[in-house]
């Protein structure tokens, strides 16, 4: 089942290297896709927990969905991963 699931500090994309390098870590995981302009990210998942996985990884490295609290820390870890996103080539 394709899902979407929009996502707050997704500046550019460095940030959407890096989430998508994340989310194909995960096993269940497929065809993960970022849109920078609407701020979403989209995947095909297996089962609804997996859902629930992709989510816990976003907001683990800075990108918490929209109804999720937007931390000062989660803004700090985007940051770094929009970095790390921008540095991997």
């Amino acid at each position: 089942m394709t899902s979407i699931i929009p996502i707050q500090n997704l500046k550019c994309g460095g940030c959407a290297k890096t989430i998508i390098s994340k989310l194909e870590e995960i096993p269940a995981i497929t065809n993960v896709s970022v849109n920078v302009e609407l701020s979403s990210v989209s995947f095909d998942a297996l089962k609804k927990e997996d859902i629930a996985t992709v989510k816990s990884k976003l907001k683990s490295i800075g990108y918490p969905s929209l109804d999720e609290e937007n931390s000062v820390l989660s803004k700090a870890k985007s940051f770094v991963s929009c970095a790390s996103g921008k540095l991997a080539n």
